[in-house]
């Protein structure tokens, strides 16, 4: 019984490719590029983008206003914080809500307190670079930014201190 499938196998394989052969004469599209696929193979026009100039007068004097400003909070900070780690290390051991551990907390909330010049000039040139963007006004962006990662990073060092100091209080 197996003899005759086997015998005709051959002859079913070969019905399919008669049909394919028969279809290159038929009415099917070629799949040979047309006049109109060869209009898309153009470049796009090359977009120039103008360097950035220098930073504009007016600017200047309000970038070394906030860095002045961001340079005086971390002076303050940096006042603030040995005693505030004298009152996180004496408040080390003893309960929430003691007299020690509100004495820590007060002083951590003081540290946080000399931050505001920073995060203030951090937010007003984080304002300004996103207006002067938006308006494509690009002359001195490379200032802004630099100093706008010069007071990201004072801000996240103290962050940092911040964290430290507030892990070493109980219940945090």
């Amino acid at each position: 019984m197996m003899k005759p499938i086997l015998a005709i196998l051959p002859l079913m394989a070969a019905i399919p490719l008669s049909a394919c052969a028969a279809a290159q004469g038929g009415d099917y599209p070629s799949l040979a590029k047309r006049p109109v696929e060869g209009r898309f193979d153009v470049a796009p026009p090359s977009v120039v983008v103008p360097s950035p100039g220098p930073l504009p007068t007016d600017l200047a004097g309000r970038l070394a206003r906030w860095e002045s400003d961001a340079v005086g909070a971390q002076q303050a900070f940096a006042r603030e914080r040995t005693p505030t780690e004298a009152a996180v290390t004496a408040a080390g051991g003893a309960a929430i809500s003691s007299e020690n551990w509100v004495v820590a907390q007060q002083a951590i909330s003081r540290l946080q307190a000399t931050r505001a010049p920073l995060t203030d000039a951090l937010a007003d040139i984080d304002r300004l670079y996103l207006e002067r963007s938006i308006a494509e006004s690009v002359d001195g962006l490379p200032e802004i930014y630099a100093l706008r990662d010069k007071l990201a990073a004072m801000l996240a060092a103290q962050d940092n201190v911040l964290a430290g100091l507030e892990r070493q209080l109980p219940g945090q």
